[in-house]
């Protein structure tokens, strides 16, 4: 998402969210965040009917990816971002909660392990077994018989 778009959305000025962004550049690595370059933003406006604001603006925007996002509503002190930061929270309290208190789905996954083990284990020994074997052949001599030896 482009950071005018962001900013509308945590209720803040764009202004605001970039700095922020820059206070707190440890906290957007270039999978969060990244800066657009000349040909991009016009490529955006040229696409996007809705960007048209940025035509004349001389500042590159920023775009956002769905962690740089979440991680926006950390770093900004609008009312709105820091609701959407307690909302990302419960929510993956609650993502963990489902996990860990659905003993169904744990019993599940372990007894998938033991049969993936079971299966590693069959594997490997057959694999020990075709090598042991190969040990115990006798090597075939290689040259000439001598007949006259006997």
């Amino acid at each position: 998402m482009v950071d005018s778009d962001l900013a509308n959305l945590y209720e803040t000025e764009t202004k605001v969210l970039k700095q922020q962004v820059k206070r707190n550049i440890d906290r957007f690595p270039k999978d969060f965040m990244f800066q657009l370059a000349k040909e991009e933003k016009e490529q955006l406006v040229t696409n996007c009917d809705r960007l048209q604001n940025l035509k004349h603006s001389s500042v590159m925007p920023m775009v956002f990816t769905e962690q740089g996002v979440a991680m926006l509503s950390s770093v900004l002190r609008s009312k709105k971002a820091i609701s959407i930061n307690i909302e990302i929270m419960r929510a993956f309290a609650r993502y963990r909660a489902m996990l860990m208190g659905n003993d169904d789905l744990r019993s599940e996954i372990r007894a998938l392990d033991d049969k993936i083990n079971k299966v590693f284990k069959f594997l490997l020994d057959k694999i020990d077994a075709l090598h042991q074997k190969k040990f115990l052949d006798q090597p075939k001599k290689i040259g000439y018989k001598n007949y006259d030896a006997n």
